[in-house]
């Protein structure tokens, strides 16, 4: 199985090696690993990787934390797709999905993201979510000015967004691992961003509200 890890570290040479062997003693393969943040000595990093049948969340952050100075701030499965640049790969998806677009993003989001779920709304309710999201969809209110991290009651960890120009709003969720980081929101940002500059968006919101 694929499990995300983020760990906070000593931004010192030596610390990701000494990460590195933990996992490969909990029999680990490390996939990818994007750097989060560093600064004041410290860095923040999340890991994929690969688990074999065996080795499991509690002996991995057990690993983890016989290694000096780290924290691991979560360990959640994942599905995201492995790359140098998934976000490019997701985008080409959308650009030629056409009048589909809308509902393609919205079924990519958690893969890119390593959440559960996404979906779209307007003020009348959900338009479209993905497979996995729950029969009753928990919209904040009030809708944020831009892409916002929150954690709402029950532990659910969202990325709220407005899309002011299809007059929708995007939330993606994760119940698991830990909150959304301020990084991986101003990547949903851009993608966002993009996706609204294409010229076939509003064709697709408006097909998905048709339907």
């Amino acid at each position: 199985m694929l499990l995300r890890v983020r760990v906070a570290l000593p931004d010192r040479p030596g610390s990701l090696a000494r990460i590195t062997q933990a996992l490969g003693d909990a029999g680990a393969d490390i996939t990818q690993m994007i750097v989060l943040e560093r600064g004041e000595g410290r860095a923040v990093d999340d890991i994929t990787v690969f688990c074999p049948d065996g080795t499991t969340v509690e002996m991995l952050r057990e690993r983890l934390t016989t290694v000096p100075g780290v924290a691991v701030e979560g360990v959640w499965p994942t599905r995201e797709a492995v790359g140098t640049y998934p976000e490019l790969e997701i985008l080409k998806y959308v650009t030629t999905a056409g009048e589909r677009g809308l509902t393609t993003l919205v079924d990519s989001l958690p893969v890119l993201f390593s959440a559960d779920w996404a979906a779209t709304a307007t003020a009348d309710g959900v338009v479209y979510a993905s497979w996995r999201a729950p029969h009753e969809v928990p919209l904040p209110d009030p809708v944020p000015a831009r892409p916002a991290a929150t954690t709402l009651e029950g532990g659910l960890h969202v990325i709220h967004a407005p899309l002011p120009p299809l007059a929708l709003t995007l939330l993606l969720a994760r119940s698991d691992g830990p909150a959304f980081h301020r990084i991986e929101v101003h990547r949903l940002t851009r993608i966002l961003e993009i996706f609204l500059m294409m010229p076939a968006t509003e064709r697709s919101v408006a097909r998905q509200l048709r339907g």
